[in-house]
């Protein structure tokens, strides 16, 4: 079974999770829009089949929902993700009195991730057609512009490839605005690590070679969102979602691979000395990103299939498609973050925080301001660093009921006490903070508080009802037909 964007389609087809648009609706503003209006209501997937002015059909919201978040990582909840990643971590780690036999029971684990592998093919559907020189044209492609005050046409949903200094390739997602027939912005955050390549290989050149995969298998584009350690290829752990090495083709005029299933290939080469005004352009704050200073990519070749689709997101006010990627998210990192964080029991980064607004925390408090503890490590962990408002809850407290948080957060939590401000990084795209890219972020600690942390009154128990008697009213309320 080839895993690529026509598997996925033809899956939410059968699962009648896609609807066929036979209307010839504008990229203008126009797809965006009825794109917009469905996600709103964590409707189907879209497939455009007749954009107006091209033959080349656009699909959007494929990730609209968590069920097709699963599917497109082959799972029937995005926990059992989470659960094989914690598996797979204690295996890793040896027992302190390990012996050769231990060694020999991991041996069919370090098969496994063998497997993982990305699996070089010397033919790929994705070079199928190849375009030179002259023939180089971004305009051929349906791309969108999504938001009246757009500066242009973006691509939304590529698939960058860059290099470090060692050779690992890096693959990350950052928005393209097409400035014209081969010329496009390349909007990397200095933050990401694909902004880091590009600064060191700015020390040896000033035109770094570059590649964009547009399409392919749902789990390469996942990866490419997910915040992995740099040490780890986005490539690899697509392998270890679909438990099979990514297929993947050497591009044609640069020292890259990219997915041999893509839709669409673009290579070139960004250019650090070649520095453009990039945006507006309306984001998944809900807020039109400001304009700024990023460089060019300059294509050079474009490679594609026979008859490609044209793959995008629309990003806008929440819920919309990337907030389930997110979501995805942070079901599967979850055992990494406990990792750091044993005592950490769940985690909600809610869908109106906009990935970097909110984190919600339970943990199992076993010293004083513990809380505080935790709220300050999540800050030094990679991209949570731009959380701006951290809460943390007693693990008894459900972090995905919103109104038991609040409740505890009105509740239990003293201002001046309980509340702790620190200054730091923030998210490129925080257009609250006083100087771009940096500001202050709290953290509340919402966990009832002990003596040994300074309060000396007692702390009064929470109303519960007897379970024998919660058992009896349940069930004659299910008897009832009133709850399920």
């Amino acid at each position: 079974m080839k895993r690529d964007l026509r598997w996925f389609i033809s899956e939410l087809e059968k699962k009648g999770e896609l609807l066929r648009v036979s209307a010839r609706l504008n990229p203008e503003l126009e797809i965006c829009e009825f794109t917009d209006r469905i996600s709103k209501i964590q409707g189907p997937g879209l497939l455009f089949e007749s954009p107006e002015g091209s033959s080349i059909p656009v699909v959007t919201n494929l990730f609209g929902s968590m069920e097709r978040m699963a599917l497109a990582l082959g799972v029937v909840k995005l926990d059992d993700i989470a659960l094989r990643i914690e598996t797979l971590m204690q295996e890793m780690i040896p027992p302190l009195e390990s012996n050769f036999l231990d060694t020999l029971k991991k041996l069919p684990m370090l098969n496994e991730i063998a497997n993982y592998k990305p699996q070089i093919v010397k033919k790929a559907p994705c070079q199928e057609i190849v375009l030179e020189g002259k023939d180089v044209d971004l305009g051929r492609f349906p791309v969108l512009k999504t938001w009246p005050k757009d500066a242009g046409p973006f691509i939304t949903l590529p698939l960058v490839c860059t290099k470090d200094e060692a050779g690992r390739q890096n693959i990350g997602m950052y928005r393209m605005q097409v400035y014209d027939r081969n010329t496009t912005g390349m909007h990397i955050h200095i933050h990401h690590d694909g902004a880091q390549n590009l600064r060191d290989a700015g020390r040896e050149t000033r035109h770094v070679p570059v590649a964009v995969a547009l399409g392919g298998d749902p789990a390469v584009t996942f990866a490419a969102t997910a915040p992995l350690p740099p040490m780890v290829s986005e490539l690899m752990f697509a392998g270890f979602l679909r438990r099979k090495g990514v297929p993947v083709v050497r591009c044609r005029t640069v020292d890259m691979v990219v997915p041999a299933n893509a839709e669409i290939v673009l290579e070139g080469y960004v250019d650090l000395d070649d520095m453009r005004i990039e945006g507006p352009f309306g984001d998944h704050t809900g807020y039109y990103s400001l304009a700024d200073s990023y460089p060019t990519f300059h294509i050079t070749c474009i490679t594609h299939r026979k008859d490609p689709i044209y793959p995008a997101t629309v990003v806008g006010k929440p819920p919309q498609e990337d907030c389930y990627m997110g979501k995805a998210t942070e079901r599967i990192f979850l055992p990494l973050l406990k990792i750091q964080l044993p005592e950490v029991v769940d985690m909600n980064l809610p869908i109106f925080g906009v990935f970097h607004n909110f984190a919600i925390l339970s943990i199992k408090k076993q010293y004083p301001w513990h809380a505080k503890k935790v709220m300050n490590a999540v800050w030094g962990m990679g991209q949570m660093m731009f959380t701006k408002f951290v809460i943390v809850v007693d693990e008894d407290v459900d972090v995905h009921n919103l109104n038991d948080v609040m409740w505890r957060v009105g509740n239990n939590v003293d201002p001046r006490r309980d509340m702790t401000f620190t200054d730091g990084p923030l998210d490129v795209l925080d257009h609250a903070a006083p100087v771009a890219r940096i500001g202050t972020k709290i953290g509340i600690d919402a966990t009832k508080k002990w003596a040994s942390e300074g309060f000396v009154r007692d702390w009064p128990d929470d109303i519960l009802m007897e379970k024998t008697v919660k058992m009896k009213i349940g069930a004659l309320l299910r008897e009832l037909n009133l709850v399920e």
